[in-house]
């Protein structure tokens, strides 16, 4: 399932020879706009440059139909395998198409494309770098936060905590750096777990648009405490979904990149774990807040 959520640039690549071992990085600059999309360049069937948005929460290449029209070779979808180039490594992918894209790009990629890596996002450098193993200096680095990878349905989620009012709700988030604000909460696994939700004040109620141009009604409420590994942000304006479920039937609260941001991550896709430590953006303002806060 797909969905949603010019600077000219360099790439290098590293190589670390060890006794027995051959350690290899590429690090490619990304851009974070003010929309929280992050994104890069990359080169696709070797002819065309993207600007592609790295969103955890889909899989294979996604293009916008629009950018699509513009290529010098209309692809085959869903089927065909074309060269995407992302810094100096070459990766094979399937391509889908969708009516929407992050801000200021023409569509994105997923986590998948990294399988048996590790993947770094440096939010203090602007940089994602590709590990083909984990530096040895995180595992050592007790600032990191460890959470555990659960895949589903080609994604992934990790366990946080929400609470107001004294009442702890722990479940499941996906981890989905292309959903551009903080979190998403599912209103079905809310009045499961009676969580008070008429005790979060309401910031507003918008309509969002999904990747395929679908209407979908969400309010955004006061969250008090959302907590992640040992991290704790609090005053958190989350969305609740009242109808219209991102991942068609799937009850699942979702981790955006408004939150992300604020950590600086290693996503060891070799031994399912996320690595998260606070950056520079931990203390940042939310781009919808409470009043006062």
């Amino acid at each position: 399932m797909k969905r949603i959520s010019t600077i000219t640039l360099l790439f290098f690549s590293v190589i670390v020879f060890s006794q027995n071992t051959i350690s290899f990085s590429d690090t490619i600059p990304f851009i974070i706009n003010a929309q929280n999309t992050l994104y890069v360049k990359g080169i696709f069937n070797k002819y065309d440059t993207l600007n592609l948005n790295f969103d955890t929460g889909s899989s294979d290449l996604t293009l916008t139909r629009d950018a699509i029209q513009k290529l010098k070779s209309a692809p085959e979808l869903y089927n065909t395998v074309y060269n995407l180039q992302l810094g100096k490594v070459d990766f094979k992918t399937t391509v889908y198409d969708a009516e929407l894209a992050g801000h200021d790009t023409q569509g994105r990629f997923g986590w998948d494309l990294f399988k048996n890596k590790v993947v770094e996002l440096n939010y203090d450098k602007h940089i994602l770098v590709v590990h083909s193993q984990l530096p040895v200096p995180v595992l050592n680095n007790n600032t990191y936060t460890k959470l555990r990878i659960n895949y589903f349905d080609n994604v992934f989620s990790v366990e946080c905590i929400i609470s107001q009012n004294g009442v702890e709700h722990k479940q499941l988030f996906l981890f989905d750096s292309g959903y551009q604000r903080t979190a998403m909460l599912d209103n079905d696994l809310l009045t499961e777990d009676h969580f008070p939700v008429d005790s979060m004040e309401m910031i507003k109620k918008v309509i969002m648009k999904g990747a395929q141009g679908n209407e979908i009604p969400v309010i955004t409420s006061n969250l008090e405490l959302l907590k992640i590994g040992n991290y704790e942000l609090k005053n958190v304006p989350v969305q609740r979904l009242t109808s219209h479920k991102p991942l068609r039937g799937k009850n699942i609260h979702i981790l955006g990149n408004e939150v992300l941001k604020r950590f600086n991550t290693f996503l060891d896709f070799q031994n399912n774990v996320v690595y998260l430590k606070p950056n520079e953006l931990f203390n940042a303002d939310y781009i919808e807040k409470k009043k006062g806060t």
